[in-house]
Parts: structure tokens; C-alpha cells; sequence
């Protein structure tokens, strides 16, 4: 079995990043409502990088691990 090693930097561009279209254009991809991204979950979240971070914030908002978001916000959070 491959060890996968996850990126901490993903994190970092999910405190940084703002969402670039839609309802909540300009909210942080981590300020995004759990609502909004099950909507984008039902719909299909969109290819590349974006896509990836909105479906790990959903990850991490369904499984009740949002804290993480939160600690990761307080410290790199303003850094782009």
C-alpha cells in the first residue's frame, strides 16, 4: 500500500483563497457555508485546484472538523 502524505499547504490556500463566482463570490473558501457546499457537492464541485479545496472543506465541514479550519485561519490566515 502507497503511504500517501497529505499537503499542508492546501490548508494554508483554503484559509486564503475566495471563492471567484457564485452566491458567496469573495467569501473565504473556509467561511463557506455547509449549505452552499452540499449544493456544490449534488451539483459537482469544479475541476482543478478550486475544485479540490471547495470538496476538502466540505470533507472536513461534514465530519465535524472544522476546528482545524478555524486554528489554521487564526494562524496563516491574511497571508495572500
Amino acid at each position: 500500500m502507497e503511504n500517501i502524505v497529505p499537503d499542508p499547504q492546501i490548508l494554508i490556500d483554503i484559509v486564503n483563497t475566495r471563492m471567484p463566482f457564485g452566491k458567496y463570490k469573495n467569501t473565504l473558501l473556509c467561511d463557506m457555508p455547509i449549505s452552499y457546499l452540499e449544493w456544490l457537492y449534488k451539483k459537482g464541485f469544479p475541476t482543478g485546484k478550486l475544485g479540490m479545496m471547495l470538496s476538502t472543506v466540505f470533507e472536513i465541514k461534514t465530519n465535524g472538523v472544522d476546528q482545524i479550519l478555524r486554528q489554521i485561519k487564526q494562524r496563516y490566515g491574511g497571508r495572500t
